[in-house]
């Protein structure tokens, strides 16, 4: 039986933007767009009528813009968010505004695709399956925000992720950046032929990986390249001596 539709209200005063967000969303079809608006006025209308699970939502448009049309909504009543835009300087107030995602116009498909997998773990945390049969491609990027800007860093430019609450901290050339992703996201969405879980709030590039050190009452610990030393709990330390070549 098929996941019930998740119901999409699209909002940019761009008719193009509107439906290169129709064909981004044809991959998956768990997706019922049930409207779409020129405007903020028309949304307010279209959200108290449709009652949406998720907003496409443009910010710049002509009247009221997309954070005031969220600021006029009740708490309780407002949709999940997906900002599109083609300004990234707007990025910060769109997490404090507690938008699910935010993309980049043009859409790169690629990047929608890692904004849908977070609606649907969102909406059906324990039976979320993707639409497609064939695999999703693992992330190659991740845009990191830092102060007003947004830093891109290539995943084979990570050496460690650590665990903090829902966030996590992304280790690599020589930097520590907050990313506000979770550690089981993250170990979802990248290569497990690259990256592995050592402890619970710990993933590490493989590639990075110089020793095992041996610890007391059967713990371990991880050497990397650049000398930092991370614990291999008891839980992962058959699987992390598989993956690393120990049979």
């Amino acid at each position: 039986m098929s996941a019930p539709s998740i119901r999409a209200l699209l909002v940019d005063d761009e008719v193009l933007a509107r439906l290169a967000v129709r064909q981004a969303l044809a991959t998956h079809p768990q997706v019922q767009v049930v409207g779409e608006c020129g405007n903020a006025a028309e949304a307010l209308q279209a959200i108290a009528a449709l009652q949406p699970d998720l907003l496409f939502l443009d910010i710049q448009m002509p009247g009221m813009d997309g954070f005031a049309l969220l600021r006029s909504l009740d708490a309780g009543t407002t949709p999940q968010v997906i900002f599109t835009t083609a300004y990234s300087e707007h990025a910060l107030r769109a997490f404090d505004a507690h938008a699910l995602d935010y993309l980049l116009k043009p859409i790169d498909q690629a990047r929608f695709d890692q904004a849908m997998a977070k609606v649907f773990e969102r909406h059906w945390p324990e039976r979320y399956e993707l639409a497609s049969e064939s695999p999703q491609p693992y992330l190659q990027r991740i845009s990191v925000r830092v102060g007003e800007h947004i830093r891109v860093v290539r995943v084979d430019e990570v050496d460690w992720i650590r665990a903090d609450g829902n966030y996590v901290h992304i280790h690599a050339t020589g930097h520590a950046w907050l990313h506000r992703e979770s550690l089981a996201y993250l170990e979802a969405a990248l290569d497990p032929q690259h990256f592995l879980r050592i402890h619970r709030g710990t993933l590490v590039n493989m590639d990075r990986v110089q020793e095992i050190h041996p610890l007391f009452r059967g713990g371990s610990e991880v050497i990397l390249r650049d000398g930092t030393r991370l614990r291999l709990s008891r839980r992962f330390r058959e699987r992390a001596m598989q993956a690393l070549g120990q049979h």
